[in-house]
């Protein structure tokens, strides 16, 4: 099995990983979850962390293939439309996107010319789907529970989870966002148990667990299910279900949820401009 090449970058405002996998043969890459910085307090956006991912690309002279949205984030703004622009690639998410638009349109009474069908985006890839990247097969896994629209996708010997586990000591992504579902992430995440244990993992996401010194985004489906303080060692899903339940009770919505959902469901494009040429963001009151 061809083995992907994996590069990594943290974003510690965001606490967010975008990933880079190509193949080694054919230098055509993926680009994973980007990340387009962004000041809640002025408004303002930069380019700083893609402008990092676009000079490895272009010293590593790959070409890039697909900008793949793992699901619609909420708690950072996507660069894809900026990564296209200048690297070319297709922009995917997975198809049940269209879920969450109908939801979040609702809640930010967006524009009429808002389609809720995933059209922003160039392709919705369905579980099972699979496409080649060079000489690498990746499959299309739809793993839900902290979105409808969540979806994994194993690239040779090595799956991209987005936020459905993080590191083992650190556990597993909260279901309290709309069309969320502990249940339903338990199924995924079992699903995703059934692949090789030496498949290697990669996260969205770390927030370095306590008694950790360093951030971390790389595990193994065999030490996801043997050692994840969440689901791990053989939890059944009405201990998981009680547990993921209290948890998400208690968080806090992610800070950039708003500007986040408002982006990521547009394919990381902005919302039209006022008849004034400025563009705004909304802020419902008490609407979630």
């Amino acid at each position: 099995m061809t083995k992907p090449i994996v590069k990594s970058f943290f974003d510690p405002a965001t606490n967010t990983i975008t990933h880079i996998a190509h193949d080694p043969a054919h230098l055509e890459a993926i680009i994973f979850d980007p990340v387009l910085d962004y000041c809640a307090a002025s408004g303002r956006t930069d380019t700083k962390s893609a402008d990092m991912v676009i000079d490895y690309v272009q010293n590593a002279k790959l070409r890039v293939k697909y900008i793949i949205e793992t699901h619609a984030h909420a708690d950072h703004l996507s660069s894809a439309p900026y990564l296209k622009e200048k690297l070319g690639g297709q922009i995917m998410i997975g198809a049940h996107i269209d879920e969450v638009q109908k939801v979040f349109g609702d809640v930010f009474n967006a524009d009429e010319s808002f389609a809720t069908d995933g059209s922003q985006f160039d392709a919705l890839p369905k579980d099972g789907d699979t496409f080649m990247l060079g000489d690498i097969k990746v499959t299309a896994m739809h793993t839900p529970g902290h979105t409808p629209a969540c979806m994994s996708y194993l690239v040779g010997d090595a799956v991209f989870v987005g936020d459905t586990l993080f590191m083992p000591d650190f556990g597993t992504a909260r279901c309290d966002f709309p069309g969320g579902s502990a249940q339903t992430l338990y199924n995924s995440i079992q699903k995703l148990f059934t692949l090789p244990d030496e498949t290697r993992v990669f996260l969205c996401h770390d927030y370095k667990a306590p008694g950790r010194d360093e951030y971390v985004w790389e595990t193994t489906i065999g030490a996801e299910k043997r050692h994840n303080k969440h689901v791990g060692g053989g939890i059944d899903m009405d201990s998981f279900v009680k547990m993921r339940t209290e948890r998400d009770a208690q968080l806090a919505m992610p800070k950039l949820i708003l500007p986040s959902v408002q982006v990521n469901m547009r394919a990381g494009e902005f919302p039209p401009a006022e008849d004034n040429g400025t563009i705004y963001l909304k802020i419902p009151v008490n609407a979630l």
